[in-house]
């Protein structure tokens, strides 16, 4: 373990320099799709309601993350926070409270369209919506439900509240969707959506990634080629996840719009990541592949002389001193750089 968090030292600093701004935190780890490189056929086994933070808990994590750590944007993850009957109500207490904080979600897009304008309404920014394909017997694979419409319908949805720049986000899994990124990405530009295309990673619930299936980001840019030009986005990345990329027809100046590609295992960007996560329960993961886990929800839920703002925001502050370098994939597969599979799924993490 690292010393201890330096005494006077404001923020989420880790002991490598970088400090964390971007909070990401999970209001659930239920999901009602079944997406194969996330979780399998039957689900998980999911947490009781006890275990997972209250609105009320969530509100004050958030409070003592801006008010006291310098969290300067957050996003709601889950699972799929859809799911969460008082997503609405704890959007609108978070604005309330935060004013010019940009809040965002990341969502499945299932049942959005019925509440995208009340989203926009209580106070959220933008949105995440997650669609690898737009082929119907594709997504039904990919995601063993049959709800393209309702994805579909609920980014129309969203874009109509105003809930923009829409963001989709989509996995390319090998000899399943590869060949249709061109086209996802012509849809996207022709509506307005910036596309986000994310190499697989190693969170799988049956833990059966492989580095050879994987689609590369290289591989990525390939599949892109056959339609479309990219060229490097002059915009400051500034410890984004996605690499941008300006799409243009081939042999033409007119600027189409923006793809990004987010390389979490080739092209790796650790050392600029500005990102704290926070699970459904209240713990704290320093990286989304961190096997250590530091919880705040006992400490908010102990004795009112223990769980003071200070001290939960000390234990906060500890938890991302402790955040390694890296986190330890390399270009071969894993293990070979001392990479262990966390136990956790992407969607009991919070992406």
């Amino acid at each position: 373990m690292p010393a201890n968090f330096p005494a006077g030292e404001p923020g989420l600093l880790d002991q490598y320099g970088r400090r964390a701004t971007d909070m990401r935190l999970s209001l659930t780890d239920k999901c009602n799709l079944r997406c194969t490189y996330c979780m399998p056929s039957e689900g998980l086994a999911w947490l009781s309601k006890s275990q997972v933070m209250t609105a009320e808990e969530i509100l004050r994590i958030v409070r003592i993350g801006v008010d006291r750590l310098g969290v300067r944007e957050l996003r709601l993850t889950g699972g799929e926070p859809l799911v969460r009957a008082d997503l609405v109500p704890i959007i609108a207490g978070l604005r309330a409270a935060h004013p010019d904080l940009p809040i965002s979600l990341t969502t499945n897009g299932v049942g959005l369209a019925k509440r995208a304008q009340a989203l926009k309404d209580a106070g959220l920014t933008r949105l995440n919506i997650s669609l690898d394909s737009l082929h119907p017997e594709t997504f039904a694979q990919l995601t063993r439900r049959p709800f393209l419409d309702q994805v579909l319908a609920g980014a129309e949805a969203a874009s109509r509240a105003g809930l923009g720049p829409i963001k989709i986000n989509a996995v390319l899994m090998r000899g399943i969707n590869d060949g249709g990124a061109a086209d996802l990405l012509g849809w996207s530009l022709q509506r307005g959506y910036e596309l986000r295309f994310i190499e697989q990673m190693p969170l799988d619930a049956d833990h059966g990634w492989t580095r050879d299936n994987m689609i590369t980001a290289a591989e990525i840019r390939a599949l892109l080629a056959v339609k479309f030009e990219l060229s490097e986005d002059p915009r400051d990345r500034d410890g984004a996840p996605a690499e941008r990329f300006e799409v243009r027809r081939p042999g033409s100046a007119e600027l189409l719009g923006t793809v990004g590609i987010i390389a979490s295992v080739t092209e790796p960007f650790c050392a600029d990541c500005k990102r704290t996560r926070i699970t459904a329960e209240g713990k704290v993961m320093s990286c989304l592949f961190s096997r250590v886990e530091v919880d705040l929800l006992a400490l908010l839920r102990a004795g009112a002389a223990e769980a003071d703002d200070d001290a939960i925001a000390a234990r906060w502050q500890q938890a991302m001193w402790a955040k390694p370098k890296a986190h330890g994939m390399d270009h071969v597969g894993l293990g070979s750089a001392g990479f262990v599979q966390p136990d956790r799924s992407m969607s009991a993490i919070g992406g």
